[in-house]
């Protein structure tokens, strides 16, 4: 029986634009997109903050998919967290044009008692301090993944180094691995990483797929090449929704696990990205998911040179 996964982020209403339109009140937040993901495998425990301007018809779609929201904060009178960002033509560039806290301001994530013995725990972008308060929180062992961003690389470095100590798995973007090691060469940059103590450090690289980095191996896929790309918001999280819920079906962590884990998270972030907001991602089944991660394995295959090459070429 599979394990249920921790998710700890945040749950938003978002305005975004890209070039092919634009959508205002997009029910999102890293913690909703990460958390359909990981459904698509395992029970999901989410831990969040919203106002009572939150749809609740996007609760009611969690709940139907097998998240329990005891750990769902809302806020009588409060307003829910809001972002808005606009996107360029590569869709790669994003500028984000407004954010509003809100009631994430004054987010403090008491855990249920019954998520504190989690095996699996995904803590979404959320503030350092907030993510070592979770971890104070748990009890026994977890294997734990961890999300951040740029700003927290700048503004709380020494928290996020607490953090990065006690996790297992990091997950950062490409950009984001080398402002945190000051480091061009990205290999050179998750080593650095892992030497603080996470076991695999997972790169995010957008259309150029993911690397996963561990003290004995690397190992890199590509996307998962898509005729339309509507809006890549969430597909970061998506990513990581894949991954943590697949580790938690397959309830091991071993390397090779975490090989098939990078695959199928590039898998759900692919379908992230299909339509604005979570569409097509909670339009997706796993039949879909299988084929798409059986065509990414078939891209990724090649053959053994013959035995006799080297002397071949002598």
């Amino acid at each position: 029986m599979a394990e249920s996964v921790l998710i700890v982020g945040t749950l938003a209403l978002d305005d975004v634009e890209t070039p092919f339109g634009r959508q205002d009140n997009i029910v999102g937040g890293a913690a909703y997109y990460s958390a359909i993901a990981a459904s698509l495998f395992a029970p999901v425990n989410l831990v969040s903050i919203v106002g009572d301007d939150f749809p609740q018809q996007a609760l009611a779609r969690l709940a139907d998919r097998g998240v329990d929201l005891a750990g769902v904060e809302i806020v009588e009178g409060g307003k829910s967290f809001h972002w808005a960002g606009r996107y360029e033509a590569d869709m790669n560039t994003r500028e984000t044009l407004d954010t509003q806290l809100n009631v994430l301001a004054d987010f403090d994530p008491v855990l249920p008692a019954s998520y504190r013995h989690s095996r699996y725990v995904f803590l979404a972008n959320i503030t350092p301090s907030l993510q070592l308060s979770v971890l104070d929180q748990m009890a026994g062992e977890a294997f734990v993944g961890c999300d951040t961003m740029n700003f927290w690389i700048e503004t709380a470095r020494d928290d996020l180094v607490k953090v990065l100590e006690r996790v297992s798995l990091v997950l950062m973007n490409d950009a984001e691995v080398r402002q945190f090691a000051d480091a061009p060469n990205l290999v050179r940059a998750a080593e650095q990483i892992l030497s603080l103590g996470p076991e695999y450090v997972a790169i995010k690289m957008g259309e150029y797929g993911a690397t996963l980095v561990s003290s004995d191996a690397r190992f890199t896929l590509p996307c998962c090449p898509l005729p339309d790309v509507e809006d890549p918001t969430g597909a970061g999280d998506s990513f990581a929704g894949g991954l943590m819920g697949y580790l938690a079906w397959v309830n091991r962590t071993e390397e090779a696990d975490l090989r098939v884990a990078l695959a199928l998270g590039t898998v759900t972030a692919s379908h992230c990205c299909e339509t604005f907001g979570t569409e097509a991602l909670l339009e997706t089944t796993p039949e879909e998911v299988y084929r798409r991660y059986e065509a990414l394995r078939a891209m990724t295959y090649f053959n053994e040179l013959p035995g006799d090459w080297c002397r071949a070429l002598e």
